[in-house]
């Protein structure tokens, strides 16, 4: 039995080192079909993505890029471990971002002071707004999908509100309204790189990062989490709360969203307007799926989004339709899925077998010893 389970955790790993190569395979064949169909040369295009993608002005945008990414995809993990389906993020890290700006261009704290008290304001309006579809869910039942994303909805108008001259914002030179900036004191440090400033968020993304891994992996919360998402039934034989658990993972995967406008709002805009950048948390979806809500698989599927986004950019200037970013990235997306799929199911197939055969095989000689007996 032992050496069949030593069998079962090589071809486990092996599964597992499958599906993403079978994944980039598939990916890098359709998108090359697509592109023969539009009359363009595949290899020229993946060569131009390739050189661009590898410059030093192209490394420090892909790694600040994949920073938010990253933050967004950990967002939608948590509660994919949990199995809810956190679609707000997008309106949790806005919220979260805005009233963060304003509360720290009210301030002037010492600098460490300073930046720490926007963070955790940002974390607490994201865990604030991700509760209220956690309360709905356990209290009337809303499924989580359409509280958040009419919780998205709300965050828009309530953004759009407030972010208006006279009210939290001002009219700029430029035209643009913004809330006031933040002080030097809650800029966040920068790496001098050859290509550009890198985001210090980077840092915190990382310990964010390592915080997920050891709270869901090494903690009795993380189990108590996994099974309450794994089967009701089986969390309340185990004594786990399912309700507040629900509740509890909503919190965190907003407070997680609250740092997603971080690395933006502290490394380089300072300010909250009506350009900071939206739709993120969608992209962490796509993101978290990709990296099947393990924090190295998110992080590898971050940087991934992140090249394919600035490589696929350049494109256009080379003749390229620019739809093709859009192409990429969903074909990508649908080929994880469906390989990570085809290779669970191939290794489910393969230990039952296994098993199956191991058993029979135990059960044979047990027979002849009881027919000589």
């Amino acid at each position: 039995m032992n050496k069949l389970l030593k069998k079962i955790d090589g071809e486990r790993l092996l599964l597992g080192l499958a599906a993403p190569v079978l994944a980039v395979v598939a990916a890098l064949v359709v998108t090359a079909l697509v592109l023969l169909a539009s009359g363009k040369d595949p290899f020229h295009a993946f060569n131009e993505m390739l050189t661009y993608g590898t410059k030093a002005d192209s490394q420090t945008y892909i790694l600040n890029k994949a920073t938010t990414y990253y933050l967004a995809g950990l967002a939608v993990a948590v509660g994919f471990r949990m199995n809810l389906f956190n679609i707000g993020v997008d309106g949790q890290y806005r919220m979260a971002a805005f009233f963060a700006a304003v509360v720290g261009a009210a301030l002037h704290l010492p600098s460490v002071l300073q930046i720490i008290v926007i963070v955790v304001v940002a974390m607490l309006v994201g865990a604030m707004w991700a509760g209220i579809a956690g309360l709905l869910k356990v209290t009337r039942g809303v499924s989580e999908v359409i509280s958040t994303i009419m919780l998205n909805a709300i965050a828009t108008s309530v953004i759009a509100y407030l972010l208006s001259p006279g009210r939290l914002a001002k009219l700029d030179a430029t035209g643009n309204v913004t809330t006031p900036l933040i002080p030097n004191s809650g800029h966040f440090f920068e790496i001098s790189t050859k290509g550009g400033p890198l985001y210090g968020f980077l840092f915190v993304a990382i310990v964010a990062g390592v915080a997920f891994w050891w709270g869901l992996s090494r903690t009795r919360f993380g189990f108590d989490l996994r099974t309450a998402g794994g089967s009701d039934s089986a969390a309340h034989a185990s004594g786990v709360n399912v309700k507040r658990m629900v509740v509890t993972a909503m919190l965190i995967s907003g407070a997680m969203a609250g740092l997603v406008g971080m690395p933006q709002l502290l490394n380089d805009s300072y300010q909250y307007s009506l350009d900071f950048p939206a739709g993120i948390g969608f992209t962490g979806i796509s993101v978290a799926l990709l990296g099947r809500n393990n924090p190295i698989g998110v992080g590898v599927g971050a940087l991934l989004w992140a090249f394919i986004e600035r490589a696929t950019g350049h494109l256009e200037f080379a003749g390229y339709d620019k739809e093709i970013a859009g192409v990429i990235q969903g074909v990508i997306v649908l080929a994880v899925v469906i390989a990570y799929e085809l290779v669970r199911r191939y290794g489910l197939r393969r230990q039952q077998s296994r098993v199956g055969a191991e058993l029979a095989a135990q059960a044979v000689p047990s027979k002849n010893q009881e027919v000589a007996a």
